[in-house]
């Protein structure tokens, strides 16, 4: 997913929008699955304002513009959304690392894998808090983005799940590692 393809269907989604609307619209809803700064967002209705997929259709004060989705914009956002294939990122920063834990010592790794467990424990409180604020939200937004929400909570979960169990396996085998140690020792 693009930045461009968010703001896209955003637009597509409401109609019309400003870039302030549509930064509090991602606040709202995208914030979890794709995080936006204002200034990204700015350059992007830029871009696609240049590139004719979205056009402005008021200007108010202060420079404030409202912009819509240009048929070209709904056939990009369309050919994107169900002809390309979604982006695999095989690149994982925190699986890089825990591949390099044992150059560190075992207690150091175990200390680590038990923070990510808490930090995705907290992330997964957090997407539950979001989760009631959503429950009389209706319309398109609140329906497909419960559906991205339950990934963020069953993914959530799984790296607490996968994180404690990770560090227990360090344990097993630093204990398995101390008594062949201890055996070699006794002979």
């Amino acid at each position: 997913m693009s930045l461009r393809h968010a703001a896209l269907g955003l637009l597509a989604l409401r109609g019309e929008a400003s870039g302030y609307d549509l930064l509090g619209i991602f606040n709202e809803s995208l914030e979890h699955v794709w995080p936006a700064t204002q200034s990204q967002l700015y350059t992007e209705l830029g871009k696609l304002t240049d590139a004719e997929l979205v056009e402005v259709v008021a200007e108010g004060g202060r420079g404030r513009k409202a912009y819509a989705v240009t048929d070209a914009g709904r056939k990009e956002f369309e050919h994107w959304l169900l002809e390309e294939p979604p982006t695999v990122n095989r690149r994982n920063d925190l699986l890089l690392r825990v591949f390099f834990l044992g150059l560190v010592p075992t207690e150091r790794g175990q200390e680590f894998l038990r923070e990510r467990a808490v930090a995705a424990a907290d992330m997964h409180e957090r997407l539950r808090e979001l989760e009631r604020s959503l429950a009389t939200e209706e319309g398109p937004l609140a329906v497909h983005g419960r559906l991205a929400l339950e990934w963020g909570l069953r993914y959530s979960r799984m790296q607490e799940e996968w994180a404690t169990w990770a560090a227990e396996q360090l344990a097993e085998e630093e204990s398995a590692g101390q008594r062949i140690a201890e055996v070699a020792v006794e002979q």
